[in-house]
Formats: structure tokens, C-alpha cells, sequence
């Protein structure tokens, strides 16, 4: 009877490297579910502010006498890589949920239903992968953004709020900026989380 409980009880290193697995792959998802919410909150509201400005904005060389929401020419590049970043951030959040999906399994006492060392590691080095991919979208996003808004700034003269409010900053043009950022963190979060658990794997399993 003593030999069947010990043959069925999880070893040590592998309940040790589960719980490891569970805690940051369940920390990774939360950040980067909440980071990335907030990111797709922000780029929603920046769309439909700007399909509305669209909608009202006057028509070119037409004096306003009041203040007027305009669409920001060239923010749409990066609204398209925001939005593939956030795209990249979703798979991004499954690979975490399934880890701890993997972490569940190293911690059954079955030994037939523990994933192998490759297989924990090819996902840890598609997460790191993807996070990277999704970094580079997202600053590419963020980086058009910042320079649409830099150059405004720099070619807006006194009164430009009367003559040309295509040309003003608005508070719009920022939930853009702010998008790429939290989705840039996002992904930041995820690739350190699962760089730090493939170094460490490594020579674990």
C-alpha cells in the first residue's frame, strides 16, 4: 500500500517547477489582460472620437468661429499598428493561460500526463517570439504617432485653433499614444515573464 501512494505522489522538483510555472504564468496573464484592456479601451475611444470628428469636421479653407473637433491626418498608420499589437498581445495571453494549463499537468501525480521538456520550452520560446513581434508593431504604432503629434507641434502657429484646427492636438491624439504605450508594456511584461522562466527551465526539467 506504501509503494502505490509513493509511486502516485508528485516529485519534489516537478511540484517545485508547477507552482513556478503557475504563479508567472498567471501573474503574466493578469498584467498583460489588464494592460492590454486598457490599451483596447483607449484605441476604441480614440476611433470613434475620430469616425465622429470625421463626421462634423468643416470643410477646408472654412473659417470656424468656434472650437471644433478635427481629425489628425496620418495617426490612422499607427491606429493600424496599434491594433496589430493588440492582436499579438491576445495570443500573447493565451500562451500564458496555457501555461499554467502545462503548469497543472507537471503537478499530477500521473506521470503519463506531464508535458515534456520541449514542449514546455517551444511554448515559452513562442511567447518570447511573439511578445517580441508585438513590441515592435506596437512601437512602430507609438513611434508614427509621437511624430504626427511632434510635428504639429513644431509647424503650429499662434491662432492655429481658428484658422486650422486640423492642426491642433487633441486630447484624442494622446489615447492613441497612450495605446501603443500600455500595449508596448504589455508586451514588455509578457517576454520578461517567459525569457526569465526559459532561462531558468532550462536546466531544471
Amino acid at each position: 500500500m506504501q509503494s502505490t501512494v509513493e509511486t502516485h505522489r508528485v516529485h519534489p522538483n516537478l511540484d517545485r517547477i508547477g507552482n513556478r510555472l503557475r504563479l508567472v504564468g498567471w501573474a503574466s496573464w493578469w498584467i498583460q489582460l489588464g494592460f492590454g484592456a486598457v490599451s483596447v479601451l483607449m484605441l476604441l475611444f480614440a476611433i470613434s472620437g475620430r469616425s465622429f470628428s470625421r463626421s462634423i469636421a468643416p470643410a477646408p479653407g472654412v473659417p470656424v468661429t468656434g472650437y471644433t473637433q478635427a481629425t489628425t491626418p496620418g495617426l490612422g498608420f499607427s491606429v493600424f499598428w496599434a491594433v496589430c499589437g493588440i492582436l499579438v498581445l491576445l495570443f500573447t495571453i493565451y500562451l500564458a493561460f496555457r501555461l499554467t494549463r502545462l503548469a497543472k499537468r507537471l503537478r499530477n501525480p500521473n506521470p503519463e500526463l506531464h508535458p515534456k521538456k520541449a514542449e514546455v520550452m517551444q511554448l515559452l520560446r513562442i511567447a518570447i517570439i511573439a511578445g517580441f513581434v508585438g513590441m515592435l508593431l506596437t512601437i512602430l504604432g507609438s513611434g508614427a504617432g509621437l511624430g504626427v503629434l511632434l510635428s504639429k507641434s513644431i509647424a503650429q502657429p499662434q491662432g492655429v485653433a481658428i484658422y486650422d484646427p486640423n492642426r491642433v492636438i487633441r486630447s484624442l491624439d494622446i489615447f492613441v499614444a497612450m495605446a501603443g504605450m500600455n500595449g508596448i508594456v504589455a508586451h514588455y511584461v509578457g517576454t520578461v515573464a517567459s525569457g526569465g522562466l526559459f532561462i531558468w527551465l532550462h536546466p531544471q526539467l
